[in-house]
């Protein structure tokens, strides 16, 4: 029986016990923002509409005075055709007002249509833009940003946050502007018909605003919990995904599904508690009108019979009324729009003010071609503060050279290539090649010259001959075999039902753990790279191939630098270097022969081997 007092942690997440369910899940990036509310973020987005205005202004203008001249002028002629021509019992004079209207009125919905469909075009632009600006800036940032967060809290930033900005861009700017017009014009036609009877129905406006105003930071504060919800939700659904073997090996799928639950009702009651606030501004607005249409005829009515004003007058009245808060209504509906936006936009522009902590300089040079002189110089860097993942290492690579890295987990290996990469700058020293400061090169002209293959290969949805091509775009059919061939991937990918050409599904799940290996080596040869980093690479490779591509390596690796982290005696026998790791530090270092004969650390570690493949 499950234990019901259990809690259990999940990277970021604290997975709460059943008897806890309804207790709120915090992940640090996502708490409940408290800030006041921001106008500069509207200014920011309508900032992407810019390089549009000269293909929104002049048809929007067009189409919205048009609409707005010819919704306006309708009840006028209406009041006129009931005291001029209804009144007066002339047909003629109707049939003329009654085809004006008509006319009117198909003017009017051509131009509202026109508009519509043009802004519709232009708004889907807009967030084809700012959806590629959020996933290049995305691209350019260090690994520390992702290393803080989920896969998918990063994905809702991306889709759903943008999507709910869809809405305001299409419709939502050019509405505004629509109604505010419209508002404005009906305002003064009233009170130019007559001024006591507007300023009486008027006067319910500031009432209603004011109230709405009370609910503004109660709704916006609403939407941001809904996004911060569903971005949990959507962190744990590709967390779930990517984990599900894990997940059923060790049968937790229970577990799984409870947690999801408790996020999944959390999210629920956090939508109702949106919508709900968010439907209290229609009622609102539906109370005033009624307000004020009572105060309309009751006032209007005793304005008839004092003969102040005409029937016909009354009747343009009550349709301006109608005309007056349908765009108050909009500008209702509006306003919540505005908030779930914030709401997104916050997130949105988080991420796009998010600054890489591996930058570089505005006068960064290109890293001339690399001849191999590698030097770390006192290296001290720290993954989070206090916590030194190295502790002054110091090492220097001749040409040509390859070094292994051995030593326990967590003794600094990995941190070494990232480094040398420049995936993260050193809390203090300085990484150098050919005498160049990292932090001085431009990132592409380094990472260009240096091929990495991890113990943990990344595939891409495609075909093998894509994935392979990754390391080279350009690089010929006849290149990717080539380099295929020398890594011995050649003879599988051929039994393949089509070869080179076969689709591989996402992260290459239909391949097995080497042969996802063996692409990820030709990715890596096919690139050429100058400095070639093995963070583990034969670990999933049977000894037969590894013997093979031990024989390839030989020649590949001549004439270049290369990092090789391995626990296999075999791969890091041969390095002209073994860096022996404990902790950050740099214990031993030498050839395999003379380490062996110190009868140190390394050869502690080669005792250690020995006896567990005996056993």
């Amino acid at each position: 029986m499950r234990q019901k007092s259990r809690r259990r942690k999940r990277g970021g997440w604290s997975i709460m016990s059943n008897q806890n369910r309804n207790q709120r899940f915090i992940y640090s990036e996502d708490e409940e923002m408290e800030k006041a509310f921001d106008w500069s973020q509207l200014r920011r987005l309508a900032g992407y509409l810019k390089p549009y205005r000269r293909q929104l202004l002049p048809v929007i203008l067009v189409m919205m005075i048009l609409g707005a001249l010819t919704k306006l002028a309708i009840p006028l002629l209406l009041s006129m055709a009931i005291d001029k021509a209804l009144l007066g019992n002339d047909g003629n004079l109707l049939a003329v007002y009654v085809g004006t209207m008509l006319v009117l009125y198909g003017v009017q919905w051509a131009a509202n249509s026109y508009r519509t469909r043009y802004t519709s075009l232009i708004g889907q632009k807009v967030i084809h833009d700012l959806r590629f600006d959020l996933f290049k800036h995305i691209q350019q940032l260090s690994f520390r940003f992702f290393d803080k967060r989920p896969a998918g809290s990063v994905l809702v930033r991306v889709t759903n946050d943008v999507n709910a900005l869809q809405d305001l861009f299409t419709n939502g700017a050019v509405n505004l502007m629509i109604d505010c017009v419209q508002l404005s014009g009906i305002i003064v036609i009233l009170l130019m018909l007559n001024f006591k009877l507007a300023l009486a129905i008027i006067i319910t406006v500031p009432l209603m605003f004011f109230v709405s105003h009370t609910l503004r930071s109660r709704i916006r504060r609403a939407w941001q919990e809904v996004r911060s919800r569903q971005s949990r939700i959507n962190a744990h659904l590709n967390e779930s995904i990517q984990g599900i073997r894990v997940t059923q090996a060790f049968v937790q799928e229970n577990n799984n599904i409870d947690y999801f639950s408790d996020m999944n009702e959390g999210n629920r009651k956090s939508w109702n508690k949106a919508i709900t606030l968010n439907m209290s501004f229609g009622p609102l607005i539906e109370v005033t009108a009624a307000v004020g249409t009572f105060i309309l005829f009751w006032y209007g009515s005793k304005l008839v019979e004092s003969n102040a004003i005409t029937v016909g007058l009354l009747v343009a009245f009550a349709n301006y009324i109608g005309n007056f808060w349908e765009p108050i209504n909009r500008l209702g509906a509006m306003y919540q729009q505005v908030l779930v936006a914030m709401a997104s936009s916050e997130r949105i522009f988080e991420f796009m003010d998010e600054k890489p902590i591996v930058q570089e300089k505005k006068n960064a040079i290109t890293l001339p071609p690399v001849q191999g002189r590698i030097r770390f110089d006192n290296i001290v860097f720290e993954y989070e503060e206090g916590r030194p993942a190295l502790k002054g290492i110091s090492l220097d690579v001749k040409e040509g050279q390859s070094i292994a890295l051995v030593g326990h987990t967590g003794s600094g290996k990995s941190t070494i290539v990232n480094l040398l990469c420049r995936f993260y700058d050193p809390v203090r020293g300085r990484v150098l090649i050919d005498g160049h400061d990292l932090r001085d090169v431009r990132l592409d002209s380094l990472r260009s010259q240096v091929g990495i293959v991890m113990q943990d290969t990344f595939i891409f949805s495609g075909t093998i001959m894509d994935n392979i091509r990754f390391g080279r775009l350009e690089a010929t059919d006849e290149e990717v075999m080539a380099a295929a061939k020398a890594v011995h991937a050649h003879d599988f990918i051929v039994k393949l039902q089509n070869g080179y050409h076969t689709e591989v599904e996402e992260r290459g799940s239909m391949l097995s753990m080497g042969q996802r290996q063996l692409l990820s080596f030709a990715r890596a040869l096919l690139a050429n790279p100058r400095i070639l980093i093995l963070d583990e690479a034969t670990a999933s490779i049977d000894t037969e191939t590894e013997v093979k591509i031990q024989e390839a390596l030989k020649t590949l690796l001549a004439g270049r630098n290369s990092f090789i982290i391995a626990h296999r005696l075999s791969t890091i026998r041969s390095a002209d270097q073994i860096v022996v790791l404990d902790h950050g530090q740099i214990k031993e270092q030498g050839s395999h022969d003379e380490l062996l004969n110190n009868q140190g650390v390394y050869h502690g570690l080669i005792e250690a081997q020995f006896r567990f493949m005996a056993s």
